[in-house]
């Protein structure tokens, strides 16, 4: 096959045989990447110093902040390109800052506050990823037999 031919097999385009939940299942991964894109620039954000209050400057961050803004400057872009791109490793590393936020905001609160909503945010799409593995599983159950 030729790489044009490769490039619309990943992308989903002129492919008959996709199957409706494919489809929407690859728009969910390009909707949590434009997601974690945002997520990740948020933490550059903080990073430069273009953010309100003295503590987000990055030489003025306790050393805590410093290691998980760094971390997820850098693990956000990275799982949205490989979730835009619909590689495998796109999830897993999207799990992993979804992890590293969830256990920051709800296991060391004092040192990080609680911001329900980002965990909230993160929880919703673990479980919609878990759907969609549930209705995959079903579909191939029910072609199998």
């Amino acid at each position: 096959m030729s790489d044009g031919v490769n490039m619309q097999r990943i992308v989903g385009r002129g492919q008959p045989g996709l199957s409706t939940l494919e489809v929407t299942y690859q728009w969910f991964f390009r909707l949590v990447a434009a997601y974690s894109l945002l997520f990740g620039l948020m933490y550059w954000v903080r990073l430069i110093g273009f953010y309100q209050g003295t503590e987000w400057r990055f030489d003025l961050m306790p050393v805590h902040w410093q290691i998980v803004s760094v971390s997820l400057a850098a693990l956000f872009p990275f799982a949205a390109s490989g979730l835009w791109m619909l590689a495998s490793w796109g999830p897993v590393i999207w799990f992993l800052c979804a992890a590293i936020e969830i256990l920051m905001h709800v296991g060391l609160p004092e040192l990080y506050g609680v911001r329900w909503a980002v965990v909230a945010s993160h929880l919703l799409v673990a479980l919609l990823f878990a759907v969609f593995q549930l209705l995959f599983y079903l579909s191939r159950r029910k072609e199998a037999g």
